[in-house]
């Protein structure tokens, strides 16, 4: 037994239940890719000031949550809580703008780390997969990603998931309805911390999740009824291109994102099966994060869906993923020259495609045909030198226990045969 353990808030991902991650994220992409999405991966920390400034300085993200250090050489950096920031600093980094083709449209998939307290669905390490659409001011941009997470939920076999639907307005319309809501908030019994919040940013105050700050909020002013025309004329073709979609979604008025830089579109993905932490996933617009962080004006869309939510809202439902076996044909040899020859086969095997698996460390044959079956391999490729003086092997079928003998040029194409 190892002394040392996975941190706490952490978990390892170890087969064969880790292939359900590994479909799960193949899933959530495989939408996007066909989208024109291309892929993007950034480094597991940054500059802490990027997340600071993006995210927000007030945010319980960057205030309580993040896990920032400085290295020997005084740069101060963060492990990256979230993922939007970092892929939009590295598109312009690369100046992808200025390329022609508008939005750039982006997915991802990694590690984010939060110091939070671990509870199931909620660690202090998750996996997310996520996409961008940057530089592009078009409701179809937002209601295509919209449209992209539900295909991607669907494929896998969900359907108790419900998709909330908000918009947070923008520069013209937030200030007005923000004053109203501060008006409102300071009229309340708030704790010292949660009035702090309300002064600097009070929409999050509507993100909290204590009951009885909840109670208090039941006759909150509705951003909604603060929207200019533009952002109502905006918000409503998204929703109608959505509905034409046949996508089913709900009206939250009270749907506000944990992070400062959305504006105007906001959504979330919830599952009811997750208890407390049901949401799954969500995004939304963010306008004015390109600015924030030192760049153009570069108007943009994006969504993040967490990978060990999804995973548990499948168990939840009780779907189970078809996910096939790792390995499809499995050798057994007996005598050093089998084991030659055998070896030999699997190579050529998995050159031609095939996933092929080998009876390590010399057992004798009942040891090695557990191996054999605990692979779930359709196949087992058996032979010991007597075979092999023969020129033949023994091609079973573990399903049924047929077993034929094949030559040894024939295997291959054998092999194919079976398995088609």
């Amino acid at each position: 037994m190892s002394t040392f353990k996975a941190p706490k808030g952490t978990y390892d991902l170890i087969p064969p239940f880790s292939a359900k991650y590994l479909a799960v994220r193949e899933a959530i992409s495989a939408p996007l890719r066909k989208a024109g999405y291309g892929y993007v991966e950034t480094p597991g920390f940054e500059d802490v000031d990027l997340f600071a400034r993006g995210v927000g300085e007030s945010t319980d993200i960057v205030t309580k949550e993040m896990y920032a250090f400085e290295t020997k050489g005084g740069d101060k950096l963060a492990l990256r809580p979230e993922g939007t920031a970092s892929v939009l600093r590295a598109a312009l980094e690369a100046s992808l703008h200025k390329q022609g083709n508008l939005p750039v449209k982006l997915w991802y998939s990694g590690s984010y780390y939060r110091y939070e307290r671990p509870q199931k669905g909620r660690y202090r390490h998750f996996s997310q997969v996520g996409a961008e659409a940057i530089g592009a001011e078009d409701p179809a941009l937002d209601a295509e990603l919209i449209i992209l997470a539900d295909q991607a939920y669907r494929s896998l076999g969900l359907r108790d998931f419900r998709i909330l639907l908000n918009s947070l307005g923008d520069k013209e319309c937030r200030p007005v309805y923000r004053e109203a809501l501060q008006t409102f908030l300071r009229g309340l019994d708030l704790d010292e911390e949660t009035l702090r919040r309300a002064e600097i940013n009070p929409l999050r105050v509507l993100d909290d999740k204590r009951a009885d700050v909840q109670k208090q909020l039941v006759d909150a002013p509705l951003l909604r009824d603060y929207l200019c025309d533009a952002c109502t004329a905006y918000h409503e073709e998204v929703r109608a291109l959505v509905t034409a979609a046949g996508v089913v979604f709900e009206d939250d008025p009270k749907l506000v994102r944990g992070l400062d830089y959305y504006t105007r579109t906001t959504f979330e993905f919830v599952h009811d099966g997750l208890g407390s932490q049901s949401a799954v996933g969500g995004g939304g617009r963010y306008d004015g994060l390109s600015e924030m962080i030192g760049g153009p004006a570069l108007p943009s869309v994006g969504w993040a869906l967490g990978v060990d939510r999804t995973v548990l809202a499948l168990e939840a439902e009780g779907v189970e993923l078809d996910i096939p076996a790792a390995t499809s044909v499995f050798a057994v040899a007996i005598g050093d020259e089998a084991r030659r020859l055998l070896f030999g086969k699997v190579v050529e095997l998995r050159k031609e495609g095939i996933a092929a698996d080998f009876s390590f460390g010399g057992k004798g044959l009942k040891g090695a045909m557990k191996d054999a079956n605990r692979s779930g391999a359709r196949l087992a490729i058996v032979a010991g030198d007597r075979d092999l003086a023969e020129g033949v092997v023994q091609l079973k079928d573990m399903e049924s226990g047929e077993q034929t003998a094949v030559t040894l040029d024939a295997l291959v194409e054998s092999v194919r045969a079976k398995l088609a």
